[in-house]
């Protein structure tokens, strides 16, 4: 053996070739290269477990350095980075949990940039709506477990508003948090187990699938185990916090409720293919650039995963969104203006180049069509896979759940069920594992603490944000517009079939009602008793929106209503429908769809609801 370096010839022939290939290989996906191997196997010398250690505190790679990277070639390109892209970069927020503790024990709210950077804490300061913090959760597929739900409860007691509201990401949030709770708030979560760093700010949301995975007799493939290892993927690489702007993740299972994925940025979607363009099996449809709020859905790339490769995949598709999402303007820094900007084709060239690899491309007949859902599987009792076994929907009002009613379903889940608790993106949740036996004593139990199992109540497909209660850019308190809603046509009709109804406060549309059957969104709008005073809050209707087999982007039938107008005019479309539909089988969306908008105004002004 040569005394130089340790190693004989042979052994530096094999290194070489090992570290230029693992440099080829990090020069493909876009990485630095580590050996500095990247002459001709011939070279000289090479330099193994030898090399100079780094200068103090500095790293041979770090992940977070693509971000920089990219703000510095936008601005060498003569752009500006926007406020948001300047305080993550004089700022890390990973690095403020000791500025955090101390402004709590002063009782002091963040100000300036720090009210954004707070966010990847989940701690969301909003005021002017409240002089409180809201903190967004993380539970992967809207999975939870009984006790963390009681332990939610007693946190909502001790720090928050008494209560928490589930929202349209399987997620919870807590509300009323004063300035100095915030550390007793997250520590608490942590003690729960519920790790909930990056919920907020530019990072990627609560990842969500199939709330039945595991328990639906009609799904393809269990997608729970997905998102949990997609969630776990975020919290363990660095680089996965701070994008160009928040980001969304869904996989749907093929089941009976639908995750909604083709809202999403990146959904993957589970279907069968026949076995004519590639292998018999279930893969994943990647689809991407959904964002219903901008009046687009996620759209089908032509790729098809396998279920092991789909969090891969995820990752260098954030990974590509990281280096080319706009840091210039907020307004356009979503995925979706990448994708319009570059085209599909490019951009899964480059996400080809970030995983080294080609990616699987089939035409999408080469599989069987996703069924359609069950619009009413969210909400009461049904049948689960396993004999014997059902789980309950419970409707909950506008998603929000007092304390008590929190502890009382932890109850229910403990001792009819096996502990379980689903979260939905329909704003509710599910409790798993019921005996057959069972059912009576829970609808009992459910009705005992104030909330519903009916799917038939207009409630069951009511879906509202937080509405200017809770939230500053909100044009109206869209949680109790939508309760008023709800007992005004209660109290005049009674539904058969399912119809949703979404309300939502700003352009953000978190509560997207572009894909309701009726989709609300405030505005300030003239008030009719006195045009040339104050304006009064209202909402733009929308008629006809959808999502799955029935996507569209619903079609604006009543602008600028004053909110007074609006509980009158909801009842006379849904009377409507029920008068003029082709038999009890025809959805509202396929009636609203088959009438222009002229027609379907007149219907409301013929079809007038008393008062």
């Amino acid at each position: 053996m040569s005394e130089s370096n340790g190693f004989s010839p042979e052994q530096k022939n094999f290194l070489q070739g090992f570290a230029l290939g693992t440099d080829v290989s990090r020069k493909v996906r876009g990485l630095p290269v580590l050996s500095g191997s990247g002459g001709s196997p011939g070279g000289e010398s090479i330099t193994v477990g030898a090399a100079a250690p780094p200068a103090a505190g500095a790293l041979p790679f770090d992940p977070e350095s693509m971000h920089s990277e990219a703000q510095d070639q936008q601005v060498a390109a003569g752009g500006k980075l926007v406020a948001e892209e300047k305080a993550k970069r004089e700022k890390p927020p990973s690095g403020m949990w000791d500025e955090m503790v101390a402004r709590a024990a002063d009782g002091q709210f963040p100000k300036g940039t720090d009210v954004f950077l707070t966010k990847y804490y989940g701690m969301f300061y909003v005021a002017p709506a409240q002089d409180s913090y809201m903190c967004r959760l993380r539970f992967p597929g809207g999975d939870l477990r009984s006790w963390q739900l009681r332990g939610l409860a007693d946190l909502a007691d001790k720090f928050a508003g008494g209560y928490t509201d589930v929202t349209t990401r399987a997620n919870l949030q807590l509300r009323e948090i004063k300035a100095k709770d915030p550390i007793n708030v997250l520590t608490g979560l942590r003690d729960l187990g519920i790790i909930n760093y990056g919920s907020g700010s530019d990072n990627i949301r609560n990842v969500t699938a199939s709330p039945l995975s595991g328990i639906d007799a009609e799904e393809l493939i269990e997608t729970l185990p997905l998102a949990r290892d997609m969630h776990y993927y975020i919290i363990h690489h660095r680089e996965m916090y701070g994008l160009p702007r928040k980001f969304n993740i869904a996989f749907d299972g093929g089941g009976s409720i639908s995750a909604l994925e083709d809202t999403n940025d990146i959904g993957f979607t589970a279907v069968r293919a026949r076995g004519d363009e590639l292998p018999e099996g279930i893969y994943f449809q990647l689809t991407l650039g959904g964002i219903t709020g901008h009046k687009d859905f996620a759209r089908p790339t032509g790729v098809l995963l396998e279920p092991k490769e789909c969090v891969e995949v995820a990752a260098a598709v954030v990974r590509v969104f990281i280096r080319s999402g706009n840091r210039t303007d907020r307004k356009t820094a979503r995925l979706k203006y990448v994708l319009d900007d570059w085209g599909f084709d490019k951009f899964l060239e480059e996400v080809e180049k970030d995983l080294g690899r080609t990616l699987r491309r089939a035409p999408l007949d080469a599989c069987d069509p996703r069924p359609s859902d069950n619009r009413q599987g969210h909400i009461g009792f049904h049948a689960q896979r396993q004999p014997g076994m059902n789980y309950v929907g419970v409707a909950l009002p506008v998603g929000r759940i007092q304390s008590d009613q929190m502890r009382s379903l932890a109850e229910i889940a403990e001792k009819w069920g096996t502990g379980d608790i689903r979260l939905t993106v329909w704003q509710n949740l599910l409790i798993p594992n019921i005996n057959d036996e069972d059912i009576d004593d829970v609808k009992q139990a459910i009705e005992s603490i104030g909330l519903d199992w009916s799917a038939n109540s207009i409630r069951a497909g009511l879906i509202a944000c937080t509405g200017a209660a809770g939230c500053k850019y909100a044009a109206a308190p869209t949680k109790a517009n939508a309760m008023a809603i709800a007992d005004y046509v209660e109290q005049r009709l009674e539904l058969d079939t399912p119809v949703n109804i979404h309300l939502t406060g700003c352009h953000h549309s978190c509560a997207q009602h572009y894909i309701g059957d009726i989709g609300l969104i405030a505005a300030n709008v003239d008030n009719p008793d006195d045009p040339d005073g104050d304006t009064v809050e209202g909402y733009n209707l929308f008629v006809g929106g959808g999502y799955g087999i029935r996507q569209a982007i619903a079609r604006e039938l009543f602008p600028a209503l004053p909110f007074e107008a609006v509980p009158s005019r909801v009842a006379a479309l849904l009377q409507a429908y029920l008068d003029r539909r082709e038999g009890p089988d025809e959805a509202f969306v396929d009636f609203a769809r088959r009438h222009e908008v002229e027609e379907l105004r007149e219907f409301c002004s013929l079809q007038p609801v008393s008062s």
